[in-house]
C-alpha cells in the first residue's frame, strides 16, 4: 500500500522521520491507515476457489465434505492443499504449501484446472481507521449547519428507523454492555450475532468460531509480532473499532444518555470478522453470507438476517471474484453492502471497489475531500469522515462522536470519543451511509439493492465548487494507480467522490416514493396486442397507490393509442418495425411518483423496471434472542460520562491519544532539521 501513515502507539508515539522530511506543506496528517506496508515471507498461501457448476467441478461439488472436495482438487493439481474453511458447497478456502513455487505460480496452477471457475488469494483486510481516543460531544455531522453534514435531523421528521430493519456490523466485534448500545434482550440495540474469526493467532478470544461476537480487544504488542502472521503489524492498543461503528449507526436515542445514532429504532447485528492485525477474506465472505441470511456451512442459521451490511474494512487490490460472487448472492436477497473507501489517499480499497456496493469516501466539514480519503469512479457518494483544523494544542473541531472504551487492551470504562480524542476515517463515513440506508428501508422495505443505491445517489447534495477561505483548492483527480496519492484537501467531483454528499433527509424522501413495476408479456408479435401489467407496483410504508398513467414518449409524432392508459394494465399494438417507448408513472396517496420505461418492438418487450415491487413496504419487527454474557475475566466497567477522566479518561485507548501525539511531535520539533518543515506540515490535521 502506498501511503504516508503516522501511527501513535498506546504507550508512546512512533513518528516516521521519512514521512516528515519528505512531506509537502499541503499534505495532511494521516492517522487512520492501518494496513502494514509489506507482507512477511510465507511458506504457504491462503486461496479461495470456486468449483464450476458443470463438468468436473460439479462432480467434485457433490462430495460430502469440504475436506473431500479440497483433497480431490489436491490430487488433480498436485498441490499440497488443506481445507481452511468451507464458505459454500462450491466456494472453498484452502491453505496451499508453496514449496519452491511462488504464490502467483500456485494460483495459476489452480486456475488452469477446468474444474475451477476462479481462484483468488485469501487476503487479509484491515479496519480502515484507528480512532485516536475516547471522549467526544457534539454531533455536527448529523446537523445541517456544516456543508457536508447529512441533515439527519430533517430525516427524523419523516422516519427514525424501525425495529424490523437490521444492520449488520462486520468488524472487530462490539462491547455489548456499553450503556448507549446495550443488549437487545434488555431493551438495547445489539442482537446476538456471531464470531467468524478462525485464525488462532489473531482471534484473541481463546477459540475459533462461536456465538459470541463481543470484542476482546485487538491490541498488538511486540510478542504478537513474533508470529509470522503479524510480524509486519503495527504495535497498537485496542481500537474498539466495531463499537465505534455500531454507535454511529444506532446508539440508543432519546434515552438522556450519551449520543444519538442515525437509525434510532433499528437493530444492530454484530458480526466479528477482524481480530489482531485484521482478518482474512474467507472469514469475511462467510460472515457476509451469514449476516444476509444465506446458509453457511458449520454455522447455525441466522435468525435475524440483515438488509444492510456495514464493512468498514479493506486493503489494496482489485475486487476479487470471490467478493463478486457473494455480493451477487446478497443482491438477490435485496441486501445492501456499504463499505468504506479507504484511508490512503489513493485508489479505492477492496472490496469497496466491487460493483454493486455503496463505496463511501470521506468529506471535510466544508464538503471537500479529506486528505486521507481514497477516491475514484468506484465511489458511490461522500459522507463526513472527520477532520481536525486546530491540531496544535487545540481541539479537533470536526471529529465524529461515537461510543467507545478507555481500555488500552481489554475492555475497561465505557465512554465516547470527543474533540480532544478524535475519531476519524472513512470507517466512520460508511456507517453514516448505513444509518441513512436503514432509515430508507424503514420507509420502504420493498427497495432492492439497486434501488437503494439509486435513491442514495438521488438524495445526494452536489459538492461545493469552492471552499471559503481556501479559494486556491483544485479539483480532485481519479488516481491512475496506487502510487498516485492525494494526501491533501481537494474539491470533489462526480468522478472522484461519487454522486454527491450524503443527505439523510433527501434520501428518506427519495425512499418514500413508490416503485413502478411492470410485468411484461411472454411473447410479442408484430401487429398484435401487447398487454403491460403494472399491478406489481407498490407504495412505501403506510402509503397506497392512487393512480397509474401510461404515455407513449417515442415516437413523438403520431404516437399509437394506448388502451387503459389510466389504469394498472395498458395495451398497445406491437409495431411492424422499429419500437414504441411507453413511460409508466405511478402516484401514491401523498402525490409521490415513480416512473419506468417500457420498449415494445415487433417481437420483444423490455424494461429495466422490476416485474413486482414486493409484498409489503413495512418490514416486520425482529425479536432479539439472548445476547452473549460478558466474559468472566472482563471487569464490570463503570460508565463514564463524556469529558470524564476517571480510570485514565481519555489518556488510553485504540491507537493512542492526540495528547501523546502532540508531546511526541513537540519533542521531534526540537531537532533543527525538522522544525520549520514539520511546523508547516502539521499546521492543519486532516
Amino acid at each position: 500500500m502506498v501511503s504516508k501513515p503516522l501511527r501513535c502507539a498506546a504507550l508512546g508515539l512512533v513518528v516516521s522521520i521519512a514521512a516528515l522530511s519528505a512531506g509537502a506543506a499541503d499534505t495532511e496528517f494521516n492517522p487512520v491507515a492501518r494496513q502494514p506496508r509489506t507482507s512477511a515471507a510465507a511458506t504457504s498461501v491462503g486461496v479461495i476457489f470456486k468449483l464450476r457448476a458443470d463438468g468436473a467441478g460439479a462432480t467434485i461439488s457433490k462430495l460430502s465434505t469440504g475436506s473431500d472436495r479440497t483433497q480431490a482438487m489436491a490430487k488433480r493439481t498436485g498441490l499440497n492443499m488443506n481445507l481452511r474453511r468451507e464458505i459454500s458447497s462450491a466456494l472453498l478456502a484452502s491453505t496451499i504449501e508453496l514449496g519452491d513455487s511462488s504464490a502467483d505460480q500456485v494460483l495459476e496452477r489452480l486456475r488452469a484446472d477446468p474444474a475451477v471457475e476462479f481462484a483468488v488469494p485469501d487476503h487479509r483486510r484491515f479496519a480502515q481507521a484507528v480512532p485516536n481516543d475516547p471522549l467526544f460531544a457534539g454531533q455536527w455531522y448529523l446537523q445541517s449547519t456544516e456543508v457536508s453534514a447529512v441533515n439527519a435531523v430533517g430525516a427524523w421528521d419523516l422516519e427514525t428507523g424501525r425495529p424490523g430493519v437490521v444492520v449488520a456490523v462486520l468488524d472487530t466485534g462490539v462491547l455489548y454492555d456499553h450503556p448507549d448500545l446495550g443488549r437487545g434482550d434488555a431493551n438495547g440495540k445489539l442482537l446476538p450475532g456471531f464470531d467468524f474469526v478462525t485464525v488462532a493467532a489473531t482471534a484473541n478470544d481463546g477459540d475459533s468460531r462461536d456465538a459470541d461476537p463481543s470484542d476482546p480487544g485487538d491490541w498488538v504488542n511486540d510478542a504478537d509480532r513474533t508470529n509470522v502472521a503479524m510480524s509486519n503489524c503495527v504495535v497498537t492498543g485496542s481500537s474498539w473499532h466495531g463499537t465505534r461503528v455500531a454507535g454511529m449507526i444506532g446508539a440508543l436515542s432519546n434515552n438522556s444518555v450519551g449520543i444519538t445514532g442515525i437509525a434510532w429504532n433499528s437493530y444492530i447485528l454484530p458480526v466479528r470478522v477482524l481480530g489482531k492485525c485484521g482478518g482474512v477474506d474467507s472469514d469475511i465472505l462467510a460472515a457476509m453470507r451469514w449476516a444476509g441470511g444465506l446458509s453457511t456451512p458449520g454455522v447455525p442459521t441466522n435468525p435475524t438476517p440483515a438488509r444492510i451490511l456495514n464493512m468498514s474494512l479493506g486493503s489494496t487490490g482489485a475486487c476479487e471474484q470471490s467478493y463478486r460472487t457473494v455480493i451477487d448472492e446478497l443482491e438477490a436477497r435485496k441486501v445492501l453492502v456499504v463499505i468504506s473507501a479507504g484511508n490512503e489517499g489513493t485508489m479505492v480499497s477492496s472490496p469497496a471497489d466491487c460493483p454493486g456496493v455503496a463505496a463511501v469516501a470521506a468529506l471535510r466539514h466544508a464538503g471537500s475531500k479529506v486528505g486521507f480519503s481514497n477516491l475514484g469512479p468506484e465511489v458511490t457518494l461522500g459522507a463526513p469522515g472527520g477532520n481536525c483544523v486546530n491540531i496544535n494544542g487545540g481541539p479537533c473541531l470536526y471529529s465524529l462522536d461515537t461510543t467507545s472504551n478507555i481500555g488500552s487492551t481489554v475492555p475497561a470504562g465505557y465512554i465516547y470519543t470527543d474533540q480532544q480524542n478524535s475519531n476519524l476515517g472513512t470507517s466512520f463515513s460508511a456507517p453514516i451511509v448505513s444509518g441513512i440506508a436503514a432509515l430508507m428501508l424503514s420507509r420502504n422495505g420493498n427497495l432492492t439493492t439497486a434501488q437503494l443505491l439509486a435513491r442514495l445517489r438521488e438524495g445526494a447534495v452536489p459538492f461545493p465548487a469552492s471552499v471559503p477561505g481556501n479559494l486556491s483548492l483544485t479539483a480532485c483527480h481519479a488516481p491512475a494507480s496506487t502510487s498516485d496519492v492525494q494526501l491533501s484537501e481537494c474539491l470533489c467531483t462526480t468522478t472522484t467522490c461519487g454522486a454527491g454528499m450524503a443527505n439523510a433527509a433527501n434520501s428518506v424522501v427519495a425512499a418514500d416514493r413508490p416503485i413502478a413495476a411492470v410485468q411484461l408479456p411472454a411473447s410479442v408479435s408484430a401487429g398484435q396486442n401487447v398487454t403491460l401489467d403494472a399491478t406489481g407496483s407498490a407504495a412505501a410504508c403506510n402509503r397506497a397507490l392512487a393512480s397509474f398513467a401510461w404515455v407513449v414518449t417515442q415516437p413523438t409524432t403520431s404516437p399509437p393509442p394506448v388502451v387503459g392508459a389510466s389504469t394498472s394494465t395498458a395495451t398497445v399494438v406491437a409495431p411492424s418495425s422499429g419500437s414504441i417507448t411507453l413511460t409508466l408513472t405511478v402516484t401514491d396517496d401523498q402525490g409521490h411518483t415513480d416512473s419506468a420505461d417500457v420498449i415494445v418492438g415487433s417481437s420483444t418487450a423490455t424494461s429495466a423496471a422490476p416485474s413486482s415491487a414486493g409484498a409489503t413496504a413495512c418490514i416486520a419487527a425482529v425479536t432479539s434472542g439472548p445476547t452473549p454474557a460478558p466474559g468472566g475475566s472482563t471487569p464490570t466497567p463503570t460508565p463514564q460520562p463524556s469529558g470524564s477522566s476517571s480510570s485514565g479518561g481519555g489518556k488510553k485507548g485504540g491507537g493512542g491519544s492526540l495528547e501523546l501525539f502532540t508531546l511526541g511531535l513537540l519533542g521531534l520539533l526540537t531537532l533543527p532539521q525538522f522544525r520549520r518543515r514539520a511546523r508547516v506540515h502539521f499546521s492543519r490535521c486532516i
